[in-house]
């Protein structure tokens, strides 16, 4: 590879803000090397500078030989071009997962002026999947973030912007289109728009969480940690999809691969070819009716203290621990609002809405809220975020396709 023509990436080999950057770009697609420093001969002989450790860590140098000193993640997408100029849209779409990135392809092909925000990385808890094995059309399986970044590509062909790094914080309805104050202070307007947020990976909730985030603990299936875990042993707590996948992703590499569920099965979990796969891979072992009860280390993971169903515990020296625990929505931007959510958070669409009585105190119009509408009419949602949906990509991109159809149906009344 001519190192020339790709973005590098420099850093401490456990540092946290190299991690960010790394799984940033893993999730976006970009193709970047990554070079661990730990001295300063290694920086004079990677950067060219000498001083180690007084030097602003990581360092990121793009294709143009320009460099970036520990930059926000905002900085690295304004660099990419990602951060287009804020105007007025047809459709807003908030998130750039499966349900968000279908939905931008098909109002786009479909004459809509529409905008993606996004405040992390492309395809959402699908961009972290190592492969997707059940999603028609690759037979052989297609990673998360590559068909993340094949979708955002057929979205920009047809004329979709994308605000990465950007978030919506607080949202109002006014004259019939929905206002959105975004993080960094600035307004978007649009005539209509869709929640596609997806959900955010749910914590061990157990003391030194946040503190060894992202060194040795990992949210998610660790894609772009896999080439650092060689011949290592690894630890993946859950029993889903995700946690199958990961599991997977790490037997031809890591030395063993170890499953923590707290279940006595995988079959009620796991699909049939996970299941099967697993039950043939000679480094793949999984512990029952178990769970993480605390984590242990100074600067980095060290350790971890696991607990069975029977009140046992046991303390297991580690380095590399992935929680692939499902997740919950985020959604307290709609707070003020009067879209309905569950208890849980979800946003409730459609008939669903029936069901809570907060509903028909809202409800401006005759006519009853589309399939994916919200109790704000032109407000819809698709994907994980929404209230009774199907927990899958193939799902999530169907409702994606599905709500601007209805987009088109609001459009259309809103303007006689």
């Amino acid at each position: 590879m001519d190192n020339t023509k790709v973005l590098r990436v420099f850093g401490a080999k456990h540092s946290k803000e190299a991690y960010s950057v790394r799984d940033f770009l893993s999730r976006g697609a970009v193709e970047y090397e990554w070079f661990e420093v730990a001295s300063d001969s290694d920086c004079v002989r990677e950067l060219g500078l000498s001083g180690f450790d007084s030097m602003c860590w990581p360092v990121v140098i793009f294709p143009d030989s320009s460099r970036l000193y520990a930059p926000t993640l905002s900085e690295i997408a304004n660099k990419l071009g990602w951060v287009p100029r804020l105007q007025e849209y047809d459709l807003s779409i908030y998130g750039a997962g499966p349900a968000g990135l279908s939905a931008a392809v098909h109002a786009a092909s479909e004459g809509l002026r529409a905008v993606v925000i996004e405040r992390a990385a492309l395809g959402g808890q699908a961009g972290t999947s190592s492969l997707i094995e059940n999603y028609m059309g690759f037979p052989a399986g297609v990673a998360g973030a590559e068909l993340a970044e094949r979708a955002r590509q057929q979205a920009v062909k047809f004329g979709v912007e994308f605000l990465m790094m950007r978030e919506g914080v607080h949202a109002k309805f006014v004259a019939a289109k929905i206002e959105v104050i975004l993080a960094d202070g600035s307004l978007l307007r649009a005539r209509a728009n869709l929640c596609a947020t997806g959900i955010e990976y749910r914590s061990l909730g157990i003391p030194d969480e946040q503190r060894l985030l992202n060194v040795g603990l990992f949210y998610g299936t660790g894609a772009s940690e896999a080439p650092m875990c060689k011949g290592k042993r690894i630890f993946i707590v859950g029993g889903g999809n995700s946690a199958g996948q990961a599991a997977l992703n790490f037997v031809g590499i890591a030395k063993s691969v170890t499953l923590i569920v707290r279940g006595s099965s995988l079959a009620a979990t796991l699909p049939h070819y996970l299941l099967d796969r697993i039950a043939h891979v000679g480094n793949v072992n999984v512990l029952f009716d178990s769970y993480v009860s605390g984590i242990y280390g100074d600067t980095r993971l060290e350790a971890v203290q696991l607990t069975s169903a029977d009140g046992g515990s046991q303390i297991v020296p580690l380095e590399l621990l992935f929680v692939c625990i499902g997740g919950a929505p985020n959604t307290n931007w709609a707070k003020d609002t009067a879209i309905v959510r569950d208890r849980n958070g979800y946003l409730v669409t459609g008939s669903d809405l029936m069901e809570f009585p907060q509903f028909e105190k809202s409800w401006p119009l005759e006519r009853r809220p589309y399939f994916l509408e919200t109790s704000v009419p032109g407000s819809f949602a698709a994907g994980d975020v929404r209230y009774g949906s199907i927990k899958r990509v193939a799902s999530a991109v169907g409702e994606g396709a599905m709500a601007v159809t209805f987009v088109h149906r609001y459009l259309a009344e809103s303007a006689t």
